[in-house]
């Protein structure tokens, strides 16, 4: 019988898993902020898969740095501005 392979999401620790959804929300709610009000359409324009955009939007999924600063890009933010609010708390 063959054991399942885990996933990429199944091997983030709990606490990679809580700074995901973090990452998750305040990318959501600055594409809301920026007036994007669809994850699918600002994905699209921005030339990002929009189901992997999805999973990181809901912190479902690790996020390569490539990625990262693509999605800041397309925000028009620096990571100084993106980390500046919600990430001091514990």
């Amino acid at each position: 019988m063959a054991t399942k392979k885990p996933t990429r999401e199944s091997e983030l620790t709990d606490r990679q898993k809580e700074f995901a959804v973090k990452i998750g929300e305040r990318i959501r709610e600055l594409r809301i902020a920026k007036g994007h009000n669809s994850y699918e359409d600002f994905a699209y324009e921005n030339d990002i898969s929009r189901s992997q955009f999805g999973r990181y939007e809901r912190g479902a999924s690790d996020m390569r740095m490539s990625s990262f600063l693509k999605i800041l890009d397309s925000l028009g933010i620096t990571p100084k501005e993106f980390f500046g609010k919600g990430f001091d708390k514990k």
